[in-house]
């Protein structure tokens, strides 16, 4: 046998995982990726000794999920616990969450309102509850609702009997879609037409005059926003006054934002638009080792206090916040982490 083969053989024999969670052999492969070793879509089972292997589950590439995936990728890699990280384009959320439980991520962003619903078995994970962790919160992704200036569409409850694009089925930004409608005391049966279209498809659409309005739960700014403003007259629909009382109450993870005025990286708006956002979570299973948890959480407060963070979303993130407010718990190592940096001790 050859001497390559010999050490594979013996690298696949070791025991003792650094992630105990992960499959030798997933069921699915995970959506086209970006960067990172082809080893790394591998679940590995590694000894305290051997690096492990990490699958980042993102979100489509247009979004704010995808580059902050790219920009943590050396970061971690630059530690001894980590051989490679492969960074994967994937439909968000929902999909980060089932794939963090099917073993084919071990590391992922997710909006916190599904990862509630996830770790308490509720709505699409009813009888599918997630033994999943958080390593830190991040930026707050922004209920945007957005209408073409000619539709009379000024407040959410303008939406009755009009065509609203409200995200890809079972995404994150459905789900928050739902949610401030029945808040509003309307569902999809009171739309002239309900449009399940990601970003880029809502602003050709609102674009070719086929909707009149759209839901883009994200950061701020938006680019597919952005890039709809540079050719059409846009209103930005407030949420606001009972609506958001009733969100407010209802459900922990939501929490007031306000859009500012002119500030030209924010959409230079001639008036700030009040409205409510979701926090964003980076999550990692249960199981994962507290080692390799709490390496992975300091390297990214490091990276956040570096002042060589590249993109715009993590620049929007208190790093002195980042183990506060959540609604999943904090993996032990994570928490160790923090524990230690706040003055807490080991």
């Amino acid at each position: 046998m050859a001497p390559r083969t010999l050490i594979l053989a013996a690298t696949l024999g070791l025991s003792g995982a650094l992630l105990a969670g992960c499959s030798d052999e997933p069921q699915d492969a995970p959506q086209s990726g970006s960067g990172g070793d082809d080893t790394a879509s591998e679940q590995t089972q590694t000894s305290d000794s051997t690096p492990v292997n990490l699958i980042f589950g993102t979100g489509g590439t247009s979004g704010s999920y995808y580059p902050i995936g790219g920009a943590l990728k050396p970061i971690f890699e630059a530690s001894d616990l980590i051989g490679g990280v492969q960074v994967v384009s994937t439909g968000a959320s929902v999909q980060n969450i089932q794939n963090i439980q099917d073993g084919l991520n071990q590391i992922a962003i997710v909006m916190s309102d599904v990862a509630y619903d996830a770790v308490n078995g509720n709505n699409q994970f009813e009888g599918n509850k997630a033994d999943i962790t958080t390593l830190a919160g991040l930026y707050p992704n922004v209920v945007q609702i957005v209408a073409t200036a000619d539709s009379g569409i000024d407040s959410v409850d303008d939406l009755a009997g009009k065509r609203v694009g409200v995200g890809k089925v079972g995404s994150g930004v459905e789900q928050s879609a739902k949610i401030v409608l029945e808040a509003t005391g309307l569902s999809y049966d009171d739309l002239a037409r309900v449009s399940h279209t990601g970003y880029a498809d809502s602003v050709t659409e609102m674009s070719n005059g086929n909707l009149d309005a759209a839901f883009f739960t994200s950061g701020v700014p938006n680019s597919s926003i952005t890039g709809l403003m540079q050719t059409n007259d846009v209103t930005f629909v407030p949420v606001t006054g009972e609506v958001a009382d009733k969100l407010l109450e209802a459900y922990p993870y939501y929490e007031t934002y306000t859009i500012p005025a002119g500030k030209p990286e924010r959409y230079n708006l001639d008036a700030e638009v009040n409205t409510v956002a979701i926090r964003n979570i980076l999550i990692v299973p249960a199981s994962m080792d507290d080692k390799v948890a709490r390496e992975l959480t300091q390297r990214f407060d490091d990276y956040l206090h570096s002042g060589k963070v590249s993109v715009g979303a993590l620049k929007d993130i208190d790093p002195e916040t980042m183990d506060q407010h959540l609604v999943v718990p904090l993996h032990p190592g994570a928490q160790s982490y923090y524990d230690s940096r706040d003055g807490g001790g080991e």
